[in-house]
């Protein structure tokens, strides 16, 4: 019988599109014959040719949505079909336990790591925020100040969206918005190798996806209990309340979802003498919205609120109380989308975001602050204010497919972003002591503190997604960037492959080459606008050294080239017996023209003693191989263990600036999060009684390195050449879920780090101190519980 052609799209349960979403077909009287397969395009449009009309089993699968499985279907020639996929969420109901059947995304080039809404919910981890989720994929490690690093990048080196815009602050580059966990769908981290639609990251982007609301009434609330905490007395520790509503507003056309999140805690480190405590409250607030005004004209809007409050930040072992601060901050973001689906699978998107953000920082006096060999002491120098601002406006155009020697998915656009931030910042100073009690400098400050510093940036792209083969895709992409600071075009080329040797569905190889750029700092740019130190150094006998002399950052050369980093990336995936996946991956990447600041020659202008200056000076090497094991069954439960063999270092290691009391001569090691060998597992798993599962978590790593120093504050021998002791965490819950009345409740309890293994975040590195190499911080065993509610679904 002749062929036929069969046409669709993959919608969600709103009507939005689902981009490349697995399609495979079967003829119903032979279900053990070889699928014809295929993918979903931008505006979820798939074609395929069949061998015959017929009687057709169809699947489709995608990350973060329950599969459609085996949907039998009619096929005539010229048929099309309009599939359906709904997002994961969780599931109350008894169900049979099996493996998930889903095969291998052969048409998925990138190397791509996802974390669903139920690993998110369902797997324990310290802290319930956006950040420590990240903790679930393997490459991602937390340091010792709570910064998360990935792939082996500093924390202003991943581009972080939230449905589809940028969301890093627009000053430093970090990830501190924060939203209400239940709300996520989604989060993908690509890296190595990623679409030229993502470019302002030289380690990769970390796409956030969140919930919309359907035609169904849903609300859910969690940690509406708060706990108690008995260290060191009885007391609230951490309360973290969620709730979240969502449904719709016209049935079939308009939908919203509101999700809000607070935390109050209070931190409790035994090691300080005097006041060991400090409270902090957060709240955040999300909400989307989303209306149809045809079925292929959508439009969606979003508004995210962020505040908090934390006194006394900073108190640790070596760090008393009066030399915390307290930290205030607000985040405001919105964003509007319109979607827009042509003809033949075409697709037109554009949109525009804003945010804006502030944050205040109050010492808690006016004294000098003390830096002794013992720890600190007196209070904090900087009193600062500021804000940042950032507009975006973005454009997408993916045109029908072409057919040229395979097929051909192209698509291009366009990213302007203006940002600006105002600075108002006042120091006192701060004095070094050595070990003998005498003072031997002070460091004061002068200029007025107060500047501003606006940048634009406009970036543009295009991708070509090449079908050679049903078994052999290639994606190639060029990306452009262009800053207001640097001011050069930079070049982005890209190029990936994925490939089914054999045509065999269960086993693809995947590699690829590409250039990364990172965005240009406001705040590296701005520092010469800054204050500048004023060093008075004194002998043994408290009589002056030397005549005051002054500390500056400069930028003299304004022919600055955009930092550069070469990925090289491989994969190889196989499915194994009952469905389990293993992944081997393997990550060589090398930045070159790294923006950073160096000691200048002399001469100096009289009174200057030292002069930094904005070089292309900084090259980063990271290399890393990893192996994961994962499975899931069910339609919520499963289970992934990971190792990860890798080392990140730099020219650059401590970034310089006029509040960095270490100065180095040799800033050649390994980075501060540098981890050379880590396992990472977590599992969700039914247990023999209905309604109880149980979840765990498992991180053992490398101790992270720190670098020794004299009295004086001056590093000996290499950077970071010590390291702190063997990292060991495990977290055990015991869940069981049950039905009052209409709404479903999930009750579970358990240990954080149950084998109360010792896991120090400070260390005391000043050779000859009395407490030298003593380490502080560790939390040990403590007790967990959480209570979620929830209405289930109409």
């Amino acid at each position: 019988m002749a062929e036929v052609s069969i046409s669709g799209r993959v919608l969600d349960e709103n009507g939005t599109a689902v981009t490349v979403a697995s399609v495979s077909f079967r003829t119903s009287a032979d279900p053990l014959a070889h699928p014809s397969p295929g993918t979903s395009g931008p505006s979820g449009h798939f074609t395929l040719r069949l061998p015959a009309p017929g009687h057709y089993l169809v699947s489709v699968t995608h990350q973060g949505f329950f599969p459609l499985m085996d949907k039998p279907v009619e096929i005539v020639d010229g048929a099309s079909l309009q599939l359906i996929l709904n997002h994961l969420t969780e599931v109350f109901e008894s169900i049979e336990v099996k493996a998930d059947s889903s095969g291998i995304d052969l048409d998925q080039t990138d190397n791509r790591k996802t974390l669903t809404n139920l690993q998110i919910l369902n797997v324990p981890y310290v802290g319930r925020d956006l950040g420590s989720a990240l903790k679930l994929m393997p490459g991602v490690v937390q340091d010792s100040l709570g910064a998360f690093h990935l792939s082996g990048s500093s924390v202003n080196q991943v581009q972080y969206t939230l449905d589809g815009f940028n969301i890093t602050d627009p000053l430093s580059g970090k990830l501190n918005a924060r939203l209400n966990i239940d709300t996520i769908r989604t989060m993908e981290f690509s890296t190595g190798r990623f679409s030229p639609e993502f470019g302002k990251g030289s380690a990769g982007v970390v796409a956030i996806d969140t919930r919309m609301g359907t035609d169904a009434l849903r609300y859910s609330a969690t940690n509406f209990v708060p706990g108690i905490d008995t260290t060191s007395g009885a007391h609230i520790g951490t309360w973290s309340p969620r709730f979240g509503i969502s449904g719709p507003m016209v049935k079939g056309r308009a939908w919203f979802s509101e999700s809000v999140d607070a935390e109050y805690s209070q931190l409790v480190v035994e090691d300080v003498k005097g006041r060991n405590r400090t409270p902090s409250l957060r709240v955040d607030n999300l909400l989307r919205a989303q209306f149809n005004a045809t079925t292929t004209s959508l439009l969606f809007f979003s508004f995210l609120v962020n505040g908090s409050d934390a006194p006394g930040s900073g108190l640790s072992a070596l760090d008393p109380y009066s030399t915390t601060v307290n930290r205030r901050s607000r985040t405001w973001f919105f964003s509007f989308k319109h979607e827009k689906y042509l003809a033949h699978g075409a697709r037109i998107e554009w949109g525009y975001a804003e945010d804006r953000t502030f944050s205040r920082q109050i010492p808690q006096g006016s004294d000098y602050y003390r830096v002794t060999p013992y720890g600190r002491a007196g209070n904090f120098f900087m009193d600062a204010r500021d804000e940042a601002r950032r507009g975006q406006f973005l454009f997408n155009f993916s045109p029908a497919l072409l057919r040229l020697a395979g097929t051909h998915q192209l698509k291009m656009g366009v990213d302007l972003d203006r940002l600006n931030f105002h600075r108002d910042i006042h120091r006192t100073g701060y004095e070094r002591y050595g070990l003998d009690g005498a003072l031997f400098s002070r460091i004061t400050y002068g200029g007025s503190g107060i500047f501003s510093r606006p940048s634009l940036e406009a970036s543009a792209y295009v991708a070509d997604s090449w079908k050679v083969k049903p078994n052999l895709t290639i994606d190639t992409g060029l990306r452009e960037d262009w800053d207001e600071l640097v001011r050069r075009v930079a070049l982005s080329p890209r190029i990936a492959a994925s490939w089914a040797p054999f045509g065999r569905i269960n086993t693809k190889l995947s590699g690829g080459y590409a250039i990364t750029r990172d965005a240009v700092s406001l705040e590296e740019f701005s520092r010469p606008l800054d204050q500048y130190s004023i060093v008075t150094e004194f002998n043994p006998d408290g009589s002056l050294a030397s005549p005051p002399s002054r500390t500056l950052f400069t930028i003299p050369n304004h022919d600055l080239k955009a930092p550069k980093y070469e990925n090289w990336s491989a994969s190889f995936e196989q499915r194994l017996a009952r469905n389990i996946a293993l992944r081997f991956t393997w990550l060589r990447k090398r930045g070159e023209n790294g923006l950073t600041y160096v000691l200048s020659p002399p001469p100096y202008d009289p009174g200057v003693q030292t002069q930094f200056e904005l070089r292309n000076y900084r090259r980063d090497v990271f290399d890393s191989a990893e192996v994961v094991l994962r499975q899931n069954f069910g339609r919520q439960f499963g289970w992934m263990a990971s190792y990860t063999r890798s080392r990140a270092l730099s020219n650059s290691v401590i970034s310089l600036s006029v509040d960095e009391p270490l100065w180095v001569t040799n800033n050649l090691g390994r980075m501060p999060w540098d981890t050379p060998n880590r396992v990472l597992g977590w599992a969700y798993l039914p247990t023999p009684w209905r309604q109880w599962a149980i979840a765990g978590a498992v991180d053992a790593r490398s101790g992270y390195p720190f670098t020794i120093q004299t009295d004086r504050g001056a590093s000996v021998g290499e950077i970071n050449s010590q390291h702190f002791p063997f990292f060991f965490n495990m977290d055990l819950h015991l869940e069981r879920r049950l039905r009052v009345g209409r709404h479903h409740v999930a009750l579970r309890g358990g240990f954080n780090n149950i084998t109360n293994h010792q896991n120090p975040s400070v260390v005391n590195s000043t050779i000859g101190a009395s407490n030298y190499l003593s380490y502080y911080g560790s939390q040990g065993r403590h007790v967990v519980f959480r209570l979620r509610w929830l209405r289930p679904a109409e």
